[in-house]
């Protein structure tokens, strides 16, 4: 029997960015930017274990969450602006041979600015260095849009333009058709598949013998500023690519729920509102939904609160109906769930919290289970482990009280 490979995924990512400030944890379409990274190591086929490299505490502790492992801190030395990958590979890789005797057969590098990775690209790209003995690495790289052979250059001194670089036989080659010239490629971020020894003892990230792994241009994405950001969250979010993806990674329904937390608005209401003359508020509720409620309470199961933003008296009222706690004028949803879950002496596992929009994100992380209805906002849609097929107000919460006592039977 061969033995498989071992393969580690290095996740550089230092705390001290300049040009988006915290760029690696910062939200990035429903998930941390560093996540999408993490999630192309966890669920590969070929890697073997995933590791962050970072200076930053707060930057290890979201690593962690989200699957991968941080051994150590990065050194400040070599978590500078001006600092390469060389060094930062080279400190690992010393760090774990000499602390865990660990020593892999190949590294991986997925820079966390190249977030929009195929599915298959960190596995196609091993595959391909574990075939070719006589290589170094693999780099990932597209077909360039901007062809050098029809580049100049400018003397500083005349001010005339030369070619860039020719090509053998061929006159005037900037004024050549495309399809005569060289097909030539780009780097990109997305993966770098290099063999240890390259790193170690050539000093180098690629070594001598680099072979191609030709990606997709679709995929090509480089997030140095916020304009790249907010082009790259539009191409996750509507760009259609079969992509890897956080927000695919569900979590499964607890086995031990004891809590079920629900937003007000948006999801035991339709999120209307009417006002009457005098500033009086009323909203439309969904009977189905009381009665769901009301089977769960006398299954005795799992208890039930509401937290809401809203100050209306309206929505006592309904709580008081449903014979349901509320936490009303809540501004900050997540705090107050930790409160609740410190004072019952529960486990964040049991709680399954549903909510509907931007500001009840925060809450999705801290329990075991996030659910929302099917007309939630986009970014919700995306961070639930459930979403329901019924809207908000029109028998979401029944729905969910239906899988509940299903589960009791």
């Amino acid at each position: 029997m061969v033995n498989k490979p071992e393969v580690l995924a290095i996740i550089p990512a230092r705390g001290g960015s300049k040009g988006i400030p915290r760029k690696n944890i910062r939200d990035f379409a429903g998930y941390p930017l560093i996540a999408y990274s993490i999630r192309a190591g966890t669920q590969s086929q070929t890697v073997t274990r995933t590791i962050v490299s970072t200076d930053d505490e707060e930057i290890a502790s979201v690593a962690r969450v989200h699957g991968a492992e941080t051994p150590f801190l990065r050194p400040d030395e070599f978590a500078q602006d001006t600092t390469t990958d060389l060094p930062v590979f080279q400190h690992a890789l010393k760090w774990l041979a000499e602390h865990e005797g660990y020593r892999p057969d190949v590294v991986v590098q997925l820079r966390p600015t190249s977030p929009i990775r195929p599915l298959a690209c960190l596995d196609d790209a091993v595959n391909i260095l574990l075939s070719h003995p006589e290589a170094d690495s693999v780099r990932g790289v597209v077909e360039s849009g901007q062809n050098p052979y029809k580049m100049w250059r400018i003397d500083t001194i005349s001010g005339h333009m030369s070619p860039l670089i020719g090509v053998e036989g061929i006159p005037e080659v900037y004024n050549a058709p495309r399809q005569k010239l060289p097909t030539v490629f780009w780097q990109t971020g997305h993966i770098d598949a290099i063999r240890p020894q390259a790193i170690i003892k050539k000093n180098s990230m690629s070594g001598s013998v680099v072979m191609p792994l030709v990606i997709d241009p679709r995929f090509t994405v480089d997030i140095d500023t916020e304009a790249d950001w907010i082009q790259a969250e539009w191409l996750v979010k509507e760009g259609g690519l079969q992509m890897v993806d956080p927000a695919k990674l569900r979590r499964s329904f607890p086995s031990n729920a004891a809590l079920l937390v629900m937003d007000f608005d948006g999801v035991l209401t339709d999120n209307r509102v009417w006002v009457n003359e005098k500033g009086e508020e009323m909203i439309s509720a969904n009977r189905s939904d009381s009665l769901g409620l009301a089977l769960l309470r006398e299954k005795k199961a799992i208890d039930c609160l509401v937290i809401s933003k809203e100050r209306n008296p309206v929505v006592e009222a309904r709580c008081k109906k449903l014979r349901i706690p509320v936490l009303q004028a809540v501004d900050d949803k997540a705090a107050a769930l930790r409160q609740v879950i410190r004072e019952r002496s529960i486990t964040a596992n049991g709680v399954i919290y549903i909510g509907n929009d931007t500001n009840d994100l925060p809450c999705f992380p801290i329990v075991g289970f996030a659910v929302c209805p099917a007309d939630a906002h986009p970014d919700v849609l995306r961070r639930a482990d459930l979403v329901l097929n019924q809207t908000g107000g029109h028998g979401a919460v029944r729905e969910l009280c239906d899988i509940l006592l299903s589960r009791l039977q």
